[in-house]
């Protein structure tokens, strides 16, 4: 079988990506509008029946003063990652970006290698010997994944290391935290969490926090807590404009892609946080949180209203995206991490992101740019 790789319509990959579960909200098209300094294409890949077999959103980076691109695939793209023709597919897709123009093509392939229950990832932070998650026993693995990776490095793809501190890199985490839905009522849910988090929801109840949904002119509140959080949390909080332009981007796509969430208290907004959904997956995307009155737990509660929300939406997955795999004391991070286990979840480690070099000059140049940075 051979494969054909060449744009698609908005419309195309949107029907396309609606037909599966579990679509990253990084491969539909709104999410090139809210990348203004990439260019966005939507990629289709066709058989030899002319029929739309896969689907993909790449970002194209443009070097200063060269018609040269990185390309760009976030969790990305939707294809059938364990089919015996993977490497047809992928090859496909790089005949067309290098025509493009691209130097280097970066994707994430969506493909789970292992998952920790609760349990067990309370176990690893617990042992005095466990220095990251990946030492430690999974709960169930994909043996399937690690054949993906050996034909991906066979084929000259190059896993990238996790970067960045305490392994969260520049691109898209490796390590995540979810709390599976389905087939579980909310009661099954509830009963998930731990008691520290049943206690502290219970809690915001009795001080009176209120829960609610926001819209685009309550950005600027939330984003006040986020610039908070960001100091509080040591990174660089991204400006306003970003969240607005997501906000216009995706729901003019589907008005309900993303949910603006805030937690008052006494006419005070103490917590504040965005919701994405693309099918039966939610993910809670961006979380910010004063440090007054953090006694009324408004960040438990609005988890909580989030998390009965997406369960009433029909979600399967509850995505608390990204968590450190460093399980270190030392590692200000360890926090969200015991933060996000007490909701009872698992943590799931993808197969990260991996670099094809089309051009191995350019390709050494901007990680020697970028290292600098």
């Amino acid at each position: 079988m051979t494969f054909r790789v060449q744009p698609i319509t908005r419309s195309e990959h949107l029907a396309f990506v609606a037909a599966r579960p579990s679509v990253s909200h990084m491969q539909l098209p709104s999410w090139g509008d809210v990348k203004p300094d990439w260019r966005a294409e939507s990629l289709g890949w066709f058989d030899e029946e002319g029929r739309l077999v896969g689907a993909g959103l790449v970002l194209l980076r443009p070097l200063p003063k060269l018609r040269r691109y990185l390309a760009y695939l976030p969790e990305g793209p939707v294809i059938d990652w364990y089919a015996p023709d993977l490497e047809r597919r992928l090859e496909a897709m790089l005949v067309h970006l290098k025509a493009r123009g691209a130097f280097s093509v970066k994707m994430g392939p969506p493909v789970v290698v292992r998952r920790w229950n609760a349990d067990a990832v309370k176990a690893a932070i617990a042992d005095p010997g466990a220095r990251r998650l990946r030492d430690a026993e999974p709960t169930s693995d994909e043996p399937r994944a690690l054949d993906v990776a050996d034909r991906l490095r066979r084929m000259g793809w190059r896993q990238t290391e996790p970067g960045g501190e305490d392994g969260f890199a520049a691109g898209q985490p490796r390590y995540v935290f979810q709390v599976p839905f389905a087939g579980r009522s909310l009661d099954d849910i509830h009963g998930g969490l731990n008691q520290q988090w049943r206690r502290n929801i219970k809690k915001a109840e009795k001080a009176g926090v209120k829960v609610v949904r926001g819209g685009p002119e309550d950005l600027p509140a939330f984003y006040g807590l986020y610039t908070e959080t960001a100091e509080r949390d040591r990174f660089i909080p991204r400006p306003l404009s970003y969240f607005q332009r997501m906000w216009t981007a995706l729901t003019a796509e589907d008005p309900d892609r993303m949910r603006l969430y805030l937690a008052h208290h006494d006419g005070d907004v103490l917590a504040a946080a965005t919701m994405l959904t693309v099918g039966d997956h939610v993910w809670y995307s961006y979380g910010a949180s004063t440090g007054r009155r953090r006694e009324v737990q408004p960040n438990n509660a609005m988890q909580w209203r989030m998390m009965a929300d997406a369960h009433r939406l029909g979600a399967t997955v509850y995505d608390l995206r990204g968590i450190t795999d460093t399980l270190e004391d030392s590692n200000h991070l360890l926090g969200l991490l015991r933060f996000k286990v007490g909701t009872g979840g698992q943590a799931v480690e993808y197969l990260g992101e991996w670099d094809f070099p089309l051009n191995k000059l350019l390709h050494r140049a901007l990680n020697v740019y970028m290292a600098r940075r």
